[in-house]
């Protein structure tokens, strides 16, 4: 039987998010239902609110979760009801191309439940931030959307989610971060602050964070930044020489732009060693565009890389990270600046705009 929950949606661009009722229909086949106890404050959830993504209003936001398995459609055969899950947003098909070719963190076809929630005042359907919508007591996806994991604190393993998983990914993943190597982090939020967590995790001897924020950057040393550069007084070509002054005058092996602006591009371009690598796991807007000389592609080798979800496999990488953390080798915890109720949303993305949190999480 359908249930009414609340849920925090977003119904008209920039508008503020309000916390409403919400309908979750009986899982069908290949679909699941999930009790939400927690979801991240992630600042997509804050572009889909703004029409930074689309404008399919109204949304139900929320993706970043972890939550307990409670109803499950004909043919999932994968999790069952009871299963503590952290959610994601890339089912893999398992038959696309990427799929048959072994690389299927790459899926082209990735999918979300066939069914829509909707608005129980009028039933208007919903349509769920990254195919999840779980700022709400329960939630509908597709069974391929829940991995489920050893049981753990549901605020610090439901990062894992998107941003934390985008960070770690980006540096493990993407950059092939390797023992000794030198990493230079672009933007010390919630994902690049994963991308220093992911380093030290992968064993580099130099980790560089940027940011213009002096309080992100004593974050970012107590999570294990080697060194800091305040970019607020530095043009392009300085954060680039910061970067190079730090690496005996070569630039960084990996440089990851954790911003995803064109001019934090450049400046990670420039900013690595001949042959190293740049990894874009910051999200551009549609309107963004980027000037390099192809001469200076040519001639400084090497890789440029998008990383998209940090290249995970949630299957493969939810669980040994969920180890991780429970064996005390991974400091999740830290990430998590405050516990929320779904009341606290918006006043969530205003503290997260001012800088003032890694993430807040709402708790159910």
């Amino acid at each position: 039987m359908p249930s009414t929950v609340k849920g925090v949606i977003s119904r008209s661009k920039g508008d503020p998010v309000e916390l409403v009722d919400i309908v979750i229909p009986d899982p069908g086949p290949g679909e699941v239902v999930v009790d939400v106890k927690s979801c991240g404050v992630c600042h997509t959830d804050l572009l889909f609110r703004d029409g930074g993504v689309n404008d399919k209003f109204p949304f139900l936001l929320g993706h970043e979760s972890a939550g307990i398995v409670s109803e499950i459609g004909e043919g999932v055969t994968d999790v069952e009801v009871g299963d503590f899950v952290i959610l994601n947003w890339r089912a893999i098909c398992g038959i696309c191309r990427a799929c048959k070719r072994g690389e299927p963190w790459y899926c082209f076809d990735t999918h979300n439940a066939t069914q829509k929630m909707t608005l129980a005042e009028d039933g208007t359907e919903l349509e769920a931030a990254l195919g999840i919508g779980s700022f709400a007591e329960k939630t509908l996806v597709a069974a391929g959307q829940c991995t489920k994991v050893r049981e753990s604190d549901p605020a610090v393993v439901g990062l894992l989610g998107c941003g934390v998983m985008a960070g770690i990914g980006a540096a493990i993943n993407t950059g092939g971060v390797t023992r000794g190597q030198s990493v230079a982090v672009i933007g010390c939020g919630g994902v690049g602050m994963a991308s220093i967590v992911g380093s030290k995790l992968a064993g580099a001897g130099t980790i560089i964070a940027i940011d213009r924020d002096p309080t992100k950057l004593d974050w970012a040393k107590e999570r294990g930044a080697t060194h800091t550069i305040d970019s607020s007084d530095l043009d392009e070509d300085g954060v680039v020489s910061a970067v190079q002054e730090l690496t005996g005058g070569f630039g960084a092996d990996v440089v990851i732009d954790a911003v995803g602006r064109p001019e934090t591009w450049r400046q990670a371009f420039y900013a690595r060693d001949l042959a190293g690598t740049v990894v874009l796991v910051g999200v551009p807007t549609p309107d963004m565009e980027l000037s390099v000389p192809l001469l200076d592609v040519f001639g400084r080798g090497g890789s440029l890389k998008s990383s998209w979800y940090g290249d995970c496999l949630p299957e493969r990488d939810f669980p040994m990270l969920v180890d991780l953390f429970e064996q005390g080798r991974l400091p999740l915890e830290g990430f998590v600046t405050e516990r929320i109720g779904s009341d606290g949303v918006e006043e969530a993305f205003e503290k997260m705009k001012r800088g003032e949190v890694l993430r807040s999480v709402v708790e159910f």
